[in-house]
């Protein structure tokens, strides 16, 4: 049973970039390539039209130190992530010693392979190793069904973490450190960060979608928002979220208030009707505007509130 329910899971999340791939206009990659964020720190970021060509809009990033290079995230496929070595490259010349992953979900993990065939470590917060593990063959056996073609994901394999952390973990490159925080589930039970302090630069993974409708399903609410809340407390001027443009706090404000009236008004709607259509006008119409990915709205009802486990 508990094998049951994982596929059906992995199902469900491809079901959802499915959606949004076909929904979307599918271009060629990144086009602007990495954008310097600070001396030695460069993201992927502010992606629209987001498709399987270029990983569902996810973010990504790399730190430069003396010592080497940190990547944050792998994106979806080898395809993508030998582009993103290439851009690294074209970048810095020093080894890549770390590959930090957010959380669990594959447009941030499938690239990982690549990676460690250059010799880096893969690291994560001990939950979502776990996760990588129960989720990560099922949805890569199927995504060709779900807009990733065989030509995406030719070469792709997984890779899981080497080294894994539960709460805090410090990673030096000599002139650099960078800091892993784990506070408490919220996008998933493993979703971490990665802080700068001497930079005042967060890698947030995707705790925080900025201009996208986030996706829910395996997220905790209250928690969520409370890690969202400790964020606020920080010494944080530049954050890149797990999608959508280099943001600030006010973006953060904008991330809680949204979670908390998406989850109030849809436990009042799912507890009256379990017509999905219905459920999604009427949340529209006191969800904060979004550009990107408005059809993870009825996904995010269906799965977390509905409990639709199943996918035909």
């Amino acid at each position: 049973m508990k094998k049951k329910i994982l596929k059906c899971r992995v199902i469900i999340l491809l079901f959802i970039l499915s959606i949004v791939g076909s929904v979307l206009v599918k271009h060629e990659a990144f086009a602007q390539g990495l954008t310097k964020v600070a001396d030695g720190v460069y993201s992927y970021s502010d992606i629209k039209n987001s498709s399987p060509a270029n990983s569902f809009g996810a973010n990504a990033g790399i730190i430069i130190g003396k010592d080497g290079i940190i990547v944050i995230d792998t994106l979806v496929s080898a395809k993508e992530a030998k582009r993103f070595i290439r851009d690294i490259k074209a970048i810095s010349k020093k080894p890549i010693k770390y590959v930090v992953n957010t959380h669990y979900h594959l447009d941030h993990t499938f690239g990982n392979a690549d990676f460690k065939r250059l010799g880096a470590v893969i690291i994560s917060h001990t939950n979502d190793s776990k996760n990588l593990k129960a989720h990560g063959e099922t949805a890569l056996k199927n995504a060709k069904n779900y807009g990733l073609s065989e030509e995406d994901m030719k070469g792709t394999k997984i890779a899981y973490p080497a080294l894994t952390f539960n709460d805090r973990m410090v990673i030096d490159l000599g002139d650099q450190k960078l800091e892993l925080i784990y506070i408490m589930p919220s996008h998933t039970d493993g979703s971490i960060m990665a802080y700068l302090p001497d930079k005042k630069i967060l890698f947030a993974g995707d705790i925080l979608f900025t201009n996208y409708h986030p996706f829910i399903g395996d997220g905790n609410i209250e928690e969520w928002v409370k890690v969202l809340d400790y964020i606020m407390t920080m010494d944080v001027e530049k954050i890149i979220p797990g999608h959508g443009p280099i943001s600030s706090k006010k973006d953060i404000e904008d991330m809680k208030n949204y979670l908390i009236i998406f989850d109030k008004k849809a436990k009042e709607l799912s507890a009256k009707s379990s017509d999905v259509e219905y459920i999604v006008s009427e949340i529209k119409k006191v969800l904060p505007p979004r550009t990107e990915l408005e059809s993870l709205i009825q996904s995010n009802i269906q799965m977390k509130y509905l409990k639709k486990e199943t996918v035909q």
